[in-house]
């Protein structure tokens, strides 16, 4: 166990308050405050007499000052209603803001401002901030979990009730008795934020006997998330329920906050104290859907990665800038989701201080806080959530699609490899791969002389949407030439086929780890059997020796659509971009009878020309999948895996996509 390095908001003897202040005093701090010459927290010791109602400091005269404030009656500026299908949302986390609850130190309105900045993501569409979809404070909610200081504080999330948004707020030890557990009974903070209050709210799943622990639902990314705000100190009871929350929903990903996990060093990196230790050991060691813990308490902030029993990550972060500036301006940290890239990036900022920057008002200390953006304080997680989830939500695999549907109006071949051998099997000189269209366009195997049989072989790895689950996978070589392929046969109504009228041709590929531009740069998944030379070719960029149709990949693993048309006398191009090794792409090619555009897993690329193409050259020769030729012989062959192929005689929608 380390020494603790951080510091702790533990509680501490009170000095007396000051309580002969001169009106003349008064003024003087308000101005030096305004001005940035009085540091943080020297006015806030000397403002008036224990218990003093907050609305005094309103009728000193002083609401003009925008750092003595009291107001906490703001107008609403916009409604919750978050996008839960949307793959990008945000939680966002509040820390310690007991420095603006403290007897009749009272300043609400950088709480509100934070608030107000919650709900106006609502009219933010399409911002990276938008999307908020839940707000989880950490505890420390008032210095010294008095009566009043709750009366001020409730006003303020009265704007969250108002407007029915999801949050959740737990017990600091400020709050409550320090030496307490969550049977403590009856305090001003259970007066406060009790399950009666959560119980309107849109995400409420249920609290433990005592009241002092809560969970949420919330539904976020397509799928729902359990979040566990958990008392400062659980009892046996409450560890209990908590277990028996997350048991009763098992394939909900778990985020547990509360206030007392981890503590920081100055490197930021973060350690379990005594009572995290027990946390660990008691819920969250066991529990794989635990992947990421939030609390306070401690500064500076830091973070940890700990390994569950199941071997699987989990993030444990420390958030809390009650030592700085204006007690921390009620800063917030935005854990933003991203499902589709796979992170989670983090951003901690103050609404109102960015408000007061807006406005001209800014003093120097605070112009400072606007926006962390230290290591510790802004960063990104990445996270495979699919893999991270699967041990106890597996994603289902999407059942193979029959032949039959995929033949569109216009299929006039379709190829698939499902069924046909066992995994790893060597593909057999005599095999025919028939098309699924019934018009005969079947493939058949060829092979460069010198090549081992292993060198085509039937696979059960597919792309997660392609149709058929199979595939081929080929280990062709440039230099010297090796490697088997397919092509169609001889009388193959697809050889003579022009596609003057447009063309969709699809196919589904595997980019594996070891790809190498040296051995396999301009690789072919489709291509046609002869030469721009032959087709009588020759202006612009003509290789006289190129094929006339190709669909390859270049070292730099971009995807080429390089083909000769009907009405040019030169080639036309289309280039997609680089693409990652290891994964399992879906391309498409679609020409509407004059525009020919390249789209990659379904997304239209940039490099597609604006110069009308028709249709496309053919010498009544063979397609190759797989192969490649140069000069009339076999120059290349492909080096990866390829799925299902279809071949339509017009444009096709993206919807109409094999990946759809």
């Amino acid at each position: 166990m380390h020494e603790h390095a951080g510091h702790t908001d533990c509680e501490c003897p009170r000095t007396a308050d000051l309580d002969g202040e001169s009106a003349a005093a008064a003024s003087r701090r308000a101005f030096l405050r305004t001005s940035a010459i009085l540091g943080a927290g020297v006015g806030a010791a000397s403002v008036g007499l224990l218990g003093a109602a907050p609305a005094l400091a309103a009728s000193a005269g002083r609401s003009d000052d925008p750092y003595d404030q009291t107001t906490m009656t703001p107008a609403a500026s916009g409604r919750w209603n978050p996008d839960g299908e949307r793959a990008q949302f945000t939680v966002i986390v509040m820390p310690d803001t007991q420095y603006l609850f403290d007897q009749d130190r009272i300043h609400p309105v950088p709480l509100e401002q934070s608030f107000e900045y919650v709900l106006s993501c609502a009219q933010r569409q399409g911002l990276q901030d938008d999307n908020v979809v839940f707000l989880a404070h950490l505890g420390d909610v008032t210095q010294n979990g008095l009566a009043e200081e709750y009366a001020a504080a409730t006003k303020v999330f009265d704007l969250l009730d108002n407007e029915r948004v999801a949050y959740s707020v737990l017990a600091g030890n400020h709050d409550v008795g320090s030496s307490t557990t969550d049977q403590r009974g009856d305090t001003p903070y259970l007066d406060t934020f009790n399950p009666k209050r959560f119980a309107n709210s849109p995400t409420w799943h249920s609290a433990s006997p005592d009241g002092y622990n809560n969970a949420h639902i919330f539904r976020a990314g397509g799928r729902e998330w359990l979040l566990l705000s958990l008392d400062w100190r659980m009892s046996a009871a409450g560890f209990s329920w908590a277990n028996s929350v997350i048991k009763a929903n098992p394939a909900l990903p778990v985020i547990v906050t509360t206030h007392d996990i981890v503590y920081a060093d100055d490197s930021g990196a973060a350690y379990l104290d005594d009572y995290g230790q027990q946390l660990w050991d008691g819920l969250i060691k066991d529990n794989d859907q635990i992947f990421l813990t939030l609390n306070g308490h401690y500064w500076p902030p830091g973070s940890t990665t700990l390994k569950n029993s199941a071997g699987n990550d989990v993030f444990l972060h420390i958030t809390n800038y009650q030592n700085r500036y204006y007690g921390g301006a009620a800063m917030i940290r935005a854990y933003r989701f991203d499902l589709d890239r796979g992170t989670i990036d983090v951003e901690t900022f103050s609404p109102w201080i960015s408000k007061l920057i807006t406005a001209g008002e800014a003093n120097a200390l605070a112009a400072q806080e606007a926006r962390l953006t230290s290591e510790v304080d802004r960063f990104s997680i990445a996270l495979d959530f699919d893999q991270r989830f699967g041990g106890f939500a597996p994603v289902a695999a999407r059942p193979s699609r029959p032949a039959k549907d995929m033949l569109v109006r216009g299929t006039v071949a379709y190829w698939r490899f499902d069924g046909l051998s066992a995994d790893g099997a060597s593909v057999a000189a005599s095999t025919v791969v028939r098309d699924q269209t019934g018009l005969g366009n079947d493939l058949v195997f060829k092979t460069v002389s010198g090549t081992p049989a292993s060198a085509l072989t039937w696979s059960s790895a597919y792309h997660p949407d392609q149709p058929g689950h199979g595939s081929v996978a080929f280990t062709g070589q440039a230099s010297p030439v090796k490697g088997s392929y397919f092509q169609t046969v001889a009388n193959a109504p697809i050889n003579g086929n022009e596609f003057e009228h447009g063309y969709t041709f699809e196919a589904f590929f595997h980019l594996p780890a070891d790809w190498n531009s040296d051995q396999n740069a301009w690789t072919a998944i489709l291509s046609r059997w002869g030469t721009a030379g032959q087709a009588g070719r020759s202006a612009g960029n003509t290789d006289p020796n190129e094929p006339i149709v190709t669909l390859s990949l270049s070292g730099d693993r971009e995807l080429q659509w390089c083909v000769y048309p009907l009405n040019l006398d030169d080639e036309s191009t289309n280039w997609g971009h680089e693409l990652p090794l290891g994964a399992w792409w879906h391309v498409a090619v679609v020409n509407d009878g004059a525009i020919t555009k390249l789209y990659v897993d379904g997304c239209e690329v940039a490099r597609n020309p604006a110069t009308p193409a028709n249709g496309l050259v053919t010498l009544n020769l063979p397609w190759m999948l797989g192969g490649y030729e140069y000069q009339g012989a076999i120059n290349q062959i492909f080096y990866g895996g390829i799925g299902d192929v279809r071949i339509v005689d017009r444009a096709l929608p993206v919807s109409q996509f094999m990946l759809g």
